[in-house]
């Protein structure tokens, strides 16, 4: 479950957050929409940790894990522009949290093969991101996200990149994924086909606020 507590965020003078209060629950696949700098992904970034709010708490589980490191909240992030390591092959990408986290060489190999099968990229598992399509690389970078084993997945406009034709095949690995690792998912998105499409809860920011839209 993620439950945050009257979050506001401000920057240079400017109130971005305002008092944000939502929980969303376990095993939800909740959809984010709103305008371009509204604070969408600066939402995302404090889930993360990679910002601290102005002030207000952030819960995962329960856990109060404001104050704590981004590596320490269990927390998978797709960022938008996907932030495969320019340096590192496929599979070194998929093996790089788990290798963070000191696990023995012989299960990161398993992971790695298990994430691999399921995203279909197999064959891709020698290559550098940049021998890679964009839909490749949504697909590494949600393997890389998954393989630390989170139990709470955050994509920011994780289709953009993506045609229309692949957009729907996405939309489709994305809800299979969401459902074979009981993930709580946040998803944000401009599209309110995509919202529609994955959102077992659809929620809007406008003016720094964020709410609930009913069905």
């Amino acid at each position: 479950m993620i439950q945050l507590d009257h979050i506001s965020w401000k920057a240079g003078g400017r109130v971005i957050l305002a008092e944000v209060t939502i929980a969303i629950p376990a095993n939800t696949y909740a959809v984010l929409m709103g305008s371009t700098g509204c604070g969408k992904t600066t939402l995302l970034e404090i889930l993360c940790g990679l910002r601290k709010p102005t002030s207000g708490r952030v819960r995962l589980d329960g856990v109060d894990v404001t104050d704590l490191e981004p590596r320490e909240r269990g927390i998978g992030y797709v960022p938008q522009d996907l932030a495969l390591f320019p340096g590192l092959r496929v599979r070194e990408q998929i093996a790089f949290a788990p290798k963070l986290r000191g696990l023995p060489p012989a299960e990161i190999e398993a992971r790695v093969k298990r994430l691999a099968e399921q995203f279909g990229i197999v064959p891709l598992l020698d290559r550098l991101p940049d021998r890679l399509s964009g839909g490749e690389k949504q697909r590494v970078a949600l393997a890389r996200a998954l393989a630390a084993q989170p139990k709470l997945l955050l994509l920011d406009e994780p289709l953009s990149a993506l045609d229309e034709g692949m957009r729907a095949e996405a939309v489709s690995l994305l809800q299979k994924v969401q459902q074979e690792h009981g993930l709580t998912v946040l998803h944000v998105t401009h599209s309110s086909n995509e919202a529609a499409a994955l959102g077992h809860l659809q929620l809007r920011m406008s003016g720094g606020r964020l709410e609930a839209l009913q069905d």
